[in-house]
């Protein structure tokens, strides 16, 4: 339960939610209720089955490219930080900008990618998916979907969290998941660091 509670917990900071509504409000500001709620499951589901793929593929995928767990650990925390960076410098992500051009369906892109599962997230899922291991994996998938669930509602009350909220205080919501972001990118380069110099015996 511990496990379940904890990646949950990871995963809402990770996805960003109240960034994730800034960017669904500016993108959907001219459709319908009924038009925003089928964006939002649309973006939501899109961006599970993404974050499927990248939880149960990470580690085949570092044995094929001949990557060790805590070199990308270094990779990814590296990007998430400076994804950190930019939540609470800009209030934005790295990559993720309302586009100039409006498109027909903004569901996957840019919603789902780059805004939901960014460069960084796809980074921070790859790793916390090859950390886990036998029944630790299926703890770790329920605690990702509850972290969609709640990004989904979020998404739903999207207009009613604007309205008390405001734009000021959702951009500085958003600053405050930087700065946990930010921890949580700095530990993941620790562990790393730390099991890199451990795997070259370069300590005890």
């Amino acid at each position: 339960m511990a496990l379940i509670v904890s990646t949950w917990i990871k995963f809402v900071f990770l996805f960003a939610p109240f960034f994730v509504v800034s960017m669904f409000l500016a993108l959907t500001r001219t459709d319908s209720a009924a038009e925003r709620r089928k964006i939002a499951n649309r973006a939501v589901l899109a961006a599970l089955l993404t974050s499927l793929v990248l939880f149960f593929f990470g580690s085949p995928l570092f044995e094929l490219l001949g990557i060790t767990l805590d070199s990308f650990r270094i990779g990814a925390g590296i990007l998430l930080f400076l994804s950190a960076i930019s939540l609470v410098r800009d209030g934005v992500r790295v990559n993720a900008e309302v586009p100039a051009e409006q498109r027909d369906d903004v569901s996957v892109v840019p919603l789902a990618i780059p805004t939901i599962i960014g460069p960084a997230t796809i980074g921070a899922i790859l790793v916390y998916g090859a950390e886990l291991n036998g029944v630790d994996i299926i703890y770790g998938l329920v605690g990702l979907v509850l972290a969609l669930l709640c990004l989904l509602i979020c998404l739903h009350l999207s207009t009613w969290l604007e309205r008390i909220l405001g734009k000021t205080g959702l951009n500085v919501l958003s600053k405050i998941t930087g700065l946990i972001l930010a921890a949580m990118a700095s530990q993941i380069v620790l562990t790393g660091i730390h099991g890199f110099i451990a795997t070259s015996g370069l300590v005890n």
